[in-house]
């Protein structure tokens, strides 16, 4: 039987691993918390040589994930040293475990759950799904995963686009720059990922592993400048221009980067 948990669901049925983020009430927002049951989830995936293929997605309608819980460390700077660590453990782990990954993403990805979906190896999204980073805006940013391999998967100029102006972005849009594999309307999603689960369940297991090796061997080594990168977000989340980004952000205000500025 898989473990309980609190901020995540996790179902193991028909060789199929299910997670699901389960704080609707916070657009499925992640607190340290949630990342810790996440990488527990996915550490048990990869332990069950049973599973065949893993879906991750959000619980409600609304949100597959919209990133950090900014309340969580609500009067400090940014988010918290724990929180980044196990955000580059999850990463680690989607990409790891030897079955393929399917974000079914039901509706806002933005910021650290945009990247979350962008690590899976497949996303299948709804047509009421949004996508986009927020870092520069609310003093942050993702010099890991979130960059260098975006701008594999969609080519450097667009990922560029999507982290200077931090728009937000379409299902279509999405499927159009290659940041999904399909859209569907979103009550045919869960039928749609179940298709697709079970077109995996089909191949060969062992095939599938050695593909998925193969296809990360490329940008594994962007796990190095990712574990570089979070010291260094978390150092730049002590100034006073991040604190600016964070306190806007929490005001509900935008925010006057331009006296940092010299």
């Amino acid at each position: 039987m898989p473990p309980k948990f609190t901020d995540i669901l996790f179902e193991k049925k028909d060789h199929i691993a299910r997670i699901t983020i389960n704080r609707p009430e916070a657009l499925n927002a992640f607190r340290t918390h949630t990342l810790l049951e996440l990488i527990q989830a996915f550490e048990d995936i990869d332990k069950d040589e049973s599973i065949g293929v893993a879906v991750l997605t959000g619980a409600g309608s609304k949100a597959f994930c919209v990133g950090g819980d900014a309340k969580e460390n609500a009067g400090k700077a940014g988010y918290s040293r724990e929180l980044l660590l196990a955000t580059a453990r999850v990463h680690e782990l989607i990409r790891k475990v030897p079955q393929p990954v399917i974000a079914a993403v039901n509706g806002y990805a933005i910021g650290g759950g945009h990247v979350m979906q962008l690590v899976c190896d497949l996303s299948l999204a709804a047509e009421n799904a949004k996508f986009g980073q927020a870092g520069p805006r609310v003093g942050s940013f993702d010099a890991g995963f979130g960059t260098a391999y975006m701008a594999r998967v969609i080519g450097d100029k667009k990922a560029r686009e999507i982290w200077y102006l931090c728009r937000q972005y379409t299902a279509q849009e999405a499927l159009q720059m290659g940041l999904v594999n399909k859209v569907v309307p979103a009550d045919k999603l869960e039928a749609e990922v179940n298709d697709w689960c079970q077109e995996v369940l089909a191949k060969s297991p062992t095939a599938l592993k050695f593909l998925k090796a193969s296809f990360n061997a490329d940008s594994d080594g962007i796990a190095g400048l990712e574990n570089m990168s979070w010291p260094a977000l978390w150092m730049y989340y002590q100034t006073e221009e991040a604190m600016e980004g964070r306190a806007a952000f929490l005001e509900k205000r935008p925010a006057n980067f331009n006296k940092f500025r010299k």
